[in-house]
């Protein structure tokens, strides 16, 4: 019986999937911002009537919720999961590394956003930074004394209510096919440096912006080389 109701949830969540206006949709929800069903409706060249269904059938799936506003509606992803899973699946679609690298633009494989993180190259190289500074350790993203230390002489909250998310956590970067940092860490690291003004989001897309002084404060905290 669980079998069974497992396959048909599995087969019910693909084919939400498995259509081009939704996955566009949830690649433009993928920036961690919430957005109107008319300006879903642009980014996925549809009518808005025709963005309402298809937004209605990522809704019955769990895949996004909506968030009621005064009088206006937002929809977001679900969560951080449904996040990751979108993720993985991007990395799967790219069939092989050296395909991947030459379709993605550079500027989305060099800095984004991954719903609430930093992703592209930028990221991998600061996830590589945080073992190698004995920040982080072991396969469970353990934090070090030393790295607790260092993330909170930067202004990084570690501890973030009580959420059963993961404090840290690898996430497969889907243009670098390596891991970049996720979990309550990725994202407090990530809202740090937009507080300082390090990066700054695109306001159509998922790329980051790093400003000349958030080059040399990342270039000197985590050794990244712009």
């Amino acid at each position: 019986m669980e079998t069974n109701y497992l396959e048909t949830r599995l087969a019910a969540v693909a084919s939400a999937i498995a259509d081009k206006t939704r996955t566009s949709m949830l690649c433009a929800l993928m920036d961690g911002r919430a957005w109107t069903a008319t300006e879903l409706s642009v980014m996925a060249n549809v009518a808005p009537s025709t963005a309402s269904s298809h937004l209605a059938k990522l809704m019955e799936q769990s895949l996004i919720a909506c968030v009621q506003q005064g009088r206006h509606r937002y929809y977001r992803l679900y969560s951080s999961q449904i996040a990751g899973a979108l993720e993985g699946l991007m990395g799967l679609a790219g069939l092989d590394s050296a395909s991947l690298r030459s379709k993605t633009p550079d500027n989305l494989r060099y800095a984004r956003t991954c719903y609430d993180h930093m992703a592209g190259e930028v990221a991998v190289a600061i996830h590589d930074s945080l073992f190698q500074l004995n920040w982080l350790e072991g396969e469970g993203y353990e934090l070090t004394n030393h790295g607790r230390e260092q993330l909170l002489g930067l202004g990084v909250t570690i501890d973030i209510g009580s959420s059963r998310r993961r404090r840290a956590c690898g996430c497969l970067d889907w243009s670098e096919r390596r891991e970049h940092l996720g979990g309550q860490l990725g994202k407090a690291l990530l809202y740090t440096c937009e507080q300082k003004g390090w990066v700054k989001r695109d306001l159509v897309s998922r790329e980051l912006h790093i400003s000349d002084t958030g080059k040399r404060r990342l270039g000197k905290v985590f050794g990244v080389v712009f």
